[in-house]
């Protein structure tokens, strides 16, 4: 019997899992990327001879037979990547104001760490902490298939109606606690009004139960993954965009249109790129207004702005965790900065590579940018965008130099080199809207609006990447699970992955 083909639209973590999975079980998958590196988030590049990461900085739950770990067994990725732990006591440093906090791994060695700062609260933090572990073990039993989807492929829970802001403002009346246990919503931009208990609890919960950082970057994970695609007789184009999904008389995708008028035929066909983008491709009466304008309407994450230092030899030292500032008591309000007073808050690290010195090479910073600050050149590319951009960046990342001179204040003589980039650069390399650091904005207040499932109303044109469940590398990961779920069978896969533990 002929194989099938499948043609998926967009090389990242996503698409790249769903090609692994499809070739491996039997289908005639083809990628195409219109960059011309593959890995979207997971993407490297080099300068002054540092490797930084583009979009993955630090993931959780890699220790053995936890989530991730157990996922990526399936995937054949846990023996290929060199990681490195971070510090168990101090994964996470939470500075609020200059009093500072450490997020330790291990949910037992978490509560008693920060039980040690706010001993009055204990049971406040263990409560915290067992629902964390609660969360989790949701995501346990689903990738262990005790858990079923409903009639149409969803996977929505109570954790997706309760509000993080509400649920943890229930535990203790202490506002300086209250932000602690919110210090890592820069992970998912949390907004107070509308961010899950899901979307937090999952990302909190694979980090306090072990965090690591992958060595010398994370495009180490798309190689991988891409090598055993074409050694299963897969194919990845680069440089190849898709303009146009062409679709017969029965509404059915028959081929996708490149930006050079190459054609690509198809059986089906996976979108891993944002839905609302993926709508502007297809025919205007292929879907029904009722859910473009939902997709279209919903609202994007927050984009970084980001500042990638290089440092002099042997001048700064390599610290094994990730540092998040914030200049207000709220841990909430670093979204809703004004010219005068951004940074509110950043985020930063030093990476890991696999030189051995006690010495850093870089560190990267990320900060909240609104996309207004950049719209003035949407419509130019990378590298020509002009003086008056370039001159715009300088003057942000001076600013933030200047900011983070307050914790480190010796770093400007250290500093070789640096460069930057804003949500215009991520927007092109990542394909995102505005260059929305993690996709569609989650809504507690009306989860089945936010929710994008796999499946849409064309027969063969799916969806997969960080818009299906949640983002990050495992809600990627559980995503592509979903998406190709719907070719070879929900309890099928998951025996699969089971079996290859």
């Amino acid at each position: 019997m002929k194989a099938k083909k499948v043609v998926i639209v967009g090389a990242g973590l996503g698409g790249l899992q769903c090609g692994y999975i499809l070739s491996k079980e039997g289908y005639n998958v083809t990628i195409v990327e219109k960059n011309n590196q593959i890995g979207g988030c997971l993407q490297t590049f080099v300068r002054n001879g540092c490797v930084f990461d583009a979009g993955v900085h630090y993931f959780g739950s890699m220790g053995n037979g936890e989530p991730l770990n157990y996922l990526f067994n399936y995937f054949g990725l846990t023996k290929k990547l060199n990681l490195k732990k971070l510090d168990t006591n101090a994964f996470d440093v939470i500075d609020i104001l200059g009093n500072k906090y450490n997020y330790a791994q291990g949910f037992d060695n978490f509560s008693k760490t920060l039980t040690e700062y706010f001993p009055q609260e204990k049971n406040a933090i263990t409560l915290y902490t067992n629902k964390l572990v609660e969360i989790g073990e949701y995501l346990n039993k689903l990738l262990k298939g005790n858990i079923t989807r409903d009639a149409n492929g969803m996977l929505i829970n109570d954790y997706f109606y309760q509000n993080t802001f509400n649920f943890i403002n229930s535990l203790t009346n202490n506002e300086k606690l209250r932000n602690v246990l919110a210090g890592l919503n820069t992970l998912y931009t949390g907004v107070p009004d509308s961010s899950p208990l899901y979307t937090h609890g999952i990302i909190n919960y694979s980090l306090i139960q072990s965090a690591w950082r992958v060595v010398d970057g994370g495009n180490v994970i798309s190689k991988a993954l891409s090598e055993q695609i074409i050694k299963n007789g897969g194919k990845i184009i680069i440089n190849s965009e898709v303009v146009k999904f062409i679709n017969d008389s029965n509404n059915n995708i028959t081929h996708v249109k490149l930006k050079n008028n190459e054609e690509i035929t198809a059986d089906y066909f996976i979108s891993n790129i944002n839905p609302a983008s993926t709508i502007k491709l297809t025919d205007a009466n292929l879907l029904r207004a009722v859910y473009k304008n939902r997709i279209n309407s919903l609202e994007q994450t927050f984009p970084m702005f980001s500042l990638y230092i290089v440092f002099k030899e042997n001048a700064f030292k390599y610290f094994n965790y990730n540092y998040y500032r914030y200049n207000n008591q709220n841990v909430w309000g670093s979204v809703t900065y004004s010219e005068n007073t951004w940074p509110e808050g950043y985020m930063m690290y030093t990476p890991a590579t696999s030189k051995p010195s006690e010495f850093a090479e870089s560190m990267i910073v990320l900060t909240y940018m609104k996309y207004s600050e950049v719209a003035k050149w949407e419509s130019t590319s990378v590298g020509k965008r002009g003086q008056e951009y370039n001159d715009f960046k300088a003057n942000k990342a001076e600013k933030l130099i200047s900011e983070i001179s307050k914790i480190f204040p010796d770093i400007k003589n250290k500093i070789k080199t640096y460069y930057t980039s804003t949500p215009l650069t991520y927007r092109d390399y990542t394909g995102t809207i505005n260059g929305s650091a993690y996709g569609i904005l989650k809504d507690s207040n009306n989860p089945l609006r936010t929710y994008i499932l796999p499946r849409t109303k064309i027969h063969n044109l799916l969806l997969t990447g960080q818009n299906i469940n949640i983002h990050g590398i495992l809600g990627v990961s559980v995503g592509s699970i979903l998406t190709c779920a719907e070719f070879v069978g929900f309890d099928y896969l998951l025996k699969k992955v089971k079996d290859a533990q």
